[in-house]
């Protein structure tokens, strides 16, 4: 039993308790039974332990290192006081090779990565730590200017779990921002006085989730690097601890990556239906700049209109994104007034013309309906992009009915899907499956229920989408158009 804290091996891991000692060491302190079990079973480097002698025996931990070869000394009392931090030692302290690794060293798959800035205080920090393996975090990253990752508190609060996942050490947060950003990952700043809430954003999609200091919350400049800032809703206390905050963070961001909400799905889909429209505007205006003075005034004027046609594309989804949110979060204002639904159409049909697509034809008669007219376009803009991609041949027929109820039908020959896929038409979907305008259709369905209405499909030789809303309608005549 040693009982000098003057041993050299007693004195070689006290220096530790110091940060510049560890630094020159590279080595740290961890006490208790389950973190020193942890460090051990994540194959960590342990050089020592050291524990107290009980009637029971040594602690469990003890042998499991005896087991691995990890050399064990039995201390005094006396001697287990100097090594800890803690009032009452738990009876066991190992010595651990620093676990930290650099930032390009982290899973280029990585989708959720908590990043500390100016975190101070040990025990939230070592919290954020242990809630970041408990939601399946892929790394976690301690700023420069936040408490050392080492520091005996920081390594107590996170129970184990510093042994578990990726932690990246001393960062300079704007290459943090660059090099995560560079992975695909979106940068989300938390901010208690942001206007979206955790249940609102998208936080499914990889994302890095920047916390600031406990008192004083992310500076302006940490906020600025964010692509979105985003808060806890809190009905009735006045703050939230923030290891407390940060934790729902990670949950909410686990529950949405577990399939909890569909919009992170939505917005998945969505971004590859806008990859296409983006591409083309990219290549039309860079050739634009490099060969201005080779090409004709018709090549020019062509490729203007591709960029034109491109951009009322990308305003569509984006448009449908910002419904989706605000249907998912129960925020959507309709701006009712009385619309002519073939009105709607007749406007809409002269505007969506476009080289290349199918002819578009409608008939029908007028129907008064309280609607949201921009709301209408939307509907009526998902479902004929969905005909036009599930069906091949002919036009897409629009036809305006007012009886039984006003109706909306959108039809074109020849599907190219079965009844069975045909149901599936109106979920969220995941990037990359090909499925044109499926992001569009899951939209339009929830303004649809918005209205009190509903859209449908149908499959029979043809495939046909039909928005119905509430009420007769009035018909004002029965001319075609």
């Amino acid at each position: 039993m040693i009982t000098s804290s003057a041993n050299k091996r007693v004195a070689a891991a006290v220096r530790l308790k110091k940060r510049a000692l560890r630094d020159t060491d590279r080595r740290f302190l961890v006490e208790g039974t389950r973190a020193v079990r942890e460090a051990l079973d994540c194959g960590a480097g342990v050089s020592a332990i050291f524990y107290l002698d009980s009637r029971s025996g040594p602690d469990p931990a003890v042998h499991a290192a005896r087991r691995r070869g990890v050399p064990a000394f039995s201390v005094s009392p006396e001697v287990m006081g100097v090594l800890t931090s803690t009032v009452t030692p738990q009876g066991v302290v190992a010595v651990v090779d620093f676990v930290d690794l650099p930032l390009r060293d982290i899973s280029p798959d990585a989708r959720l990565v908590p990043v500390l800035v100016r975190v101070r205080d040990p025990g939230n920090a070592g919290t954020i730590l242990r809630s970041a393996d408990a939601a399946g975090a892929d790394a976690v990253v301690f700023t420069g200017s936040s408490v050392d990752l080492y520091n005996p508190k920081t390594v107590r609060a996170t129970a184990g779990s510093l042994f578990h996942l990726p932690v990246v050490r001393d960062a300079e947060l704007g290459a943090v921002v660059e090099g995560l950003r560079g992975r695909g990952l979106a940068i989300v700043a938390a901010s208690a006085t942001a206007p979206t809430t955790v249940h609102q954003a998208d936080l499914g999609r990889p994302t890095a989730v920047l916390f600031g200091n406990e008192a004083h919350g992310l500076a302006d400049d940490a906020l600025g690097l964010a692509d979105q800032a985003v808060r806890v809703p809190i009905r009735r206390a006045e703050s939230l601890n923030l290891a407390a905050a940060a934790t729902v963070f990670l949950f909410e961001s686990a529950r949405q990556r577990a399939g909890g909400t569909p919009l992170g799905r939505v917005v998945s889909g969505a971004a590859h239906d806008i990859r296409s429209p983006l591409a083309a505007i990219r290549g039309f205006g860079s050739t634009l700049l490099r060969m201005w003075d080779r090409l004709g005034d018709e090549q020019r004027l062509s490729m203007v209109e591709g960029i034109a046609s491109d951009a009322v594309r990308m305003g569509t989804i984006v448009t449908q994104l910002v419904d989706a949110a605000r249907l998912e979060s129960g925020t959507m204002e309709l701006s009712l007034g009385e619309v002519d639904l073939l009105d709607v159409v007749r406007s809409f049909a002269d505007q969506a013309r476009q080289p290349g697509a199918p002819d578009m034809r409608f008939s029908g008669e007028s129907v008064l309906v309280t609607a949201d007219v921009e709301r209408l376009r939307s509907i009526l803009a998902a479902m004929v992009e969905a005909a036009t991609w599930w069906g091949q041949d002919g036009p897409v027929v629009v036809d305006v009915r007012a009886l039984p109820d006003p109706r909306i039908r959108v039809r074109r020959e020849r599907a190219t899907l079965d009844r069975e896929v045909a149901s599936e038409l109106f979920g969220p979907r995941p990037e990359g499956t090909g499925q044109g305008s499926k992001v569009g259709l899951f939209v339009a369905r929830g303004l649809a229920e918005a209205h009190g209405g509903r859209l449908d499909v149908e499959v029979d030789g043809g495939v046909s989408f039909e928005l119905r809303l509430p009420g007769k309608g009035s018909s004002l005549d029965s001319q075609p158009p």
